[in-house]
């Protein structure tokens, strides 16, 4: 029987999502071409209003509803397993719009939930995490409202780190991941880690990389004594777990 197709949504940001089919694949025991997974990806960013701007107020055009578009698409295409490569567009302003948009007949797998069940399952001892994600990630709290159910106490960078470290890394035009992703600047990769310390020394026992950019830059396994979580590669785990559950 054939594994399931896995859809994936492009453009938020782009190398996210190119980045994610690299882990699926990376990530998939194959011995040739044949036996590696179905995998479609979409990318029309110019299609999908940013993100955080809709969480601030700054945009009034949900993107969920692009995205739900995309899935559509995707889903139309073949794909019934659909991965969505944004952290900030699990919030549930936006999520609730993609689930309104779209029909049931496929799964999508919840980036956010699969961090929490990995944490939970793997790492059950670690009680106290730090985010480094998209301002829109931060004030909507999507990361604690989840990991509350484990028992896990998530730690903020303070609004000046935030400010000036972790959210430009992303989207300054001069600097940033979005602008600068390959190879990305070395300015954003310093204050990433930076921020990174500042959350390890405010007692974060692990350090979820809650913005699928994020991995682009941060590629170590730990900043101090905090442990690296890597939101992309747990997503592509569950991806790959999901299309190879049979029809």
């Amino acid at each position: 029987m054939k594994n399931k197709m896995i859809g994936i949504v492009g453009g938020i940001g782009s190398y996210a999502g190119i980045n994610l089919i690299k882990k699926i694949y990376d990530l998939t025991n194959v011995t040739c071409d044949q036996e590696h997974l179905p995998v479609s990806m979409l990318s029309t960013p110019h299609k999908i209003t940013d993100r955080t701007d809709f969480l601030l107020k700054k945009s009034f055009i949900n993107p969920g509803i692009a995205i739900a578009d995309i899935i559509n698409t995707l889903t139309k295409s073949g794909a019934s397993i659909i991965g969505i490569p944004c952290n900030t567009a699990h919030a549930p302003d936006i999520f609730n719009a993609i689930r309104k948009k779209t029909n049931s007949s496929f799964k999508i797998v919840h980036l956010i939930e699969e961090v929490g069940q990995f944490l939970n399952k793997n790492h059950n001892t670690i009680k106290k995490v730090g985010i480094l994600g998209t301002t829109g990630t931060i004030i909507t709290k999507i990361y604690p409202k989840i990991l509350k159910k484990y028992n896990i106490k998530v730690i903020n960078p303070s609004k000046e780190i935030q400010d000036i470290f972790v959210h430009p890394s992303i989207y300054n035009k001069k600097y940033g991941i979005k602008a600068f992703s390959n190879p990305v600047n070395t300015k954003a990769i310093n204050d990433l880690i930076s921020a990174g310390t500042y959350l390890s020394r405010k007692g974060a026992e692990a350090i979820i990389l809650g913005c699928t950019e994020i991995p682009l830059a941060i590629q170590q396994n730990k900043i101090e004594n905090s442990l690296i979580i890597n939101a992309t590669e747990i997503l592509a785990k569950a991806l790959i777990k999901a299309s190879y559950q049979q029809q």
